[in-house]
């Protein structure tokens, strides 16, 4: 299930405005960047099987919302 844009703008408004800083400098464990990594990488070269797609699917709807949220605390942090 794919969250609506308005319910992400919302999460990312919230969490860009709890904790500008934090968010900015926030990262994926080593570990699950990896793990994503080898997902795209599979998917370059084979089918996914339906747990593998629902599993990078849900990291890149996270990747857009940690994206979206970025984009607001450094438009909060640097407003004059």
């Amino acid at each position: 299930m794919i969250a609506s844009n308005s319910a992400q703008d919302q999460i990312a408004t919230l969490i860009a405005d709890e904790m500008p800083e934090q968010i900015l400098h926030f990262k994926f464990s080593s570990s699950i960047q990896k793990r994503i990594d080898a997902l795209i990488e599979k998917k370059k070269e084979t089918a996914l099987s339906a747990d593998e797609a629902n599993e990078l699917e849900k990291y890149l709807m996270y990747d857009l919302l940690i994206g979206l949220a970025k984009a607001r605390a450094y438009r909060r942090l640097h407003q004059s």
